[in-house]
């Protein structure tokens, strides 16, 4: 990817892969299949994209990877289908409301693990940029309480929530650490099959069909893996070599926002005043990080990565 390298920055490539995530929730509402399912499909799709690929170009770079790399894409490849595991899970518990604050707390998980385990700065500015995106976010949440019947929160189901945001933000740690010394594609078709895995694992285990699904399902599950898959989850993991993970993971916040756009076009729900608000909340907090982490930059270019 060096000829991409060279002429694509980082932040409109990391524009790129929100946007791309964007679409996931249009496509999951389009689906009947389950959730779990859905999940598996997209990310073995996913991998079955990128791996050929990884090779082609890197057979070589999977013989030279390190125990410790090799472990670490495996459990970030856990801990994204446990992502997808636990807050799925969670709706059948709480409401959707508090689900999805719960989850999006991960930047605050994100920013902890990066300070203790990266040793990357965190300034008072973008701790201000990260409450501000996830208090957005919040707002973005409750905006929908109005349309649709909340459940009755539950302490399992706060927990799975929370745990969603837990695993994901170890998913970007991991991330930013391994891709330091890994290419792309060697590391995400690593983390794609042992997420793939787990999830077989998932669809198994909660008892659901593997393959009886309609043509429209099977064209769903292929959107998912091209769309929020490789445009979406594989570019991010290509910017994090280039970028620091609290603000790919407070851009990340900029999804909703996407979403919300989308279902205002493509399913004719119009979001009401609060979700609009949450979602101006949301860019402000992206826009605050962002500028935070340009300055502590000095204004240097960013390293001319390998891969």
């Amino acid at each position: 990817m060096s000829g991409i390298d060279r002429e694509v920055t980082p932040y409109a490539a990391l524009a790129v892969a929100v946007f791309a995530a964007s679409t996931s929730a249009i496509l999951v509402r389009w689906s009947g299949a389950p959730s779990s399912v859905a999940a598996f499909y997209r990310v073995l799709f996913t991998t079955a994209v990128v791996a050929p690929v990884a090779l082609l170009r890197h057979r070589g770079e999977f013989a030279r990877l390190s125990r410790s790399d090799l472990a670490g894409a495996v459990v970030a490849g856990v801990a994204l289908a446990v992502h997808f595991a636990a807050w799925f899970e969670s709706l059948n518990y709480t409401s959707v409301a508090a689900s999805v604050t719960l989850v999006q707390t991960q930047p605050i998980f994100v920013a902890l693990g990066a300070g203790l385990v990266l040793g990357e700065r965190i300034s008072r500015e973008t701790v201000v940029g990260i409450a501000v995106a996830v208090v957005g976010a919040a707002a973005m949440s409750f905006g929908d309480a109005g349309r649709a019947p909340l459940s009755d929160a539950t302490a399992l189901g706060n927990a799975l929530a929370l745990l969603g945001a837990v695993t994901v933000a170890g998913y970007v740690l991991a991330g930013r650490s391994i891709r330091q010394r890994v290419s792309l594609f060697p590391y995400v078709t690593v983390v794609y099959a042992a997420c793939a895995a787990t999830l077989f694992l998932v669809v198994g285990a909660q008892g659901h069909d593997y393959v009886a699904y309609p043509a429209r399902e099977w064209l769903l599950f292929l959107g998912m893996a091209v769309g929020p898959g490789v445009f979406g989850h594989t570019v991010v993991n290509w910017v994090l070599k280039h970028l620091e993970s609290v603000v790919v993971s407070v851009a990340w916040l900029g999804e909703p926002v996407g979403s919300a756009l989308l279902a205002a076009l493509l399913l004719a729900e119009i979001p009401d005043a609060i979700t609009v608000g949450g979602g101006l909340v949301v860019l402000g907090g992206i826009y605050v990080t962002t500028i935070e982490r340009e300055r502590d930059r000095g204004g240097a270019e960013t390293e001319t990565p390998t891969d």
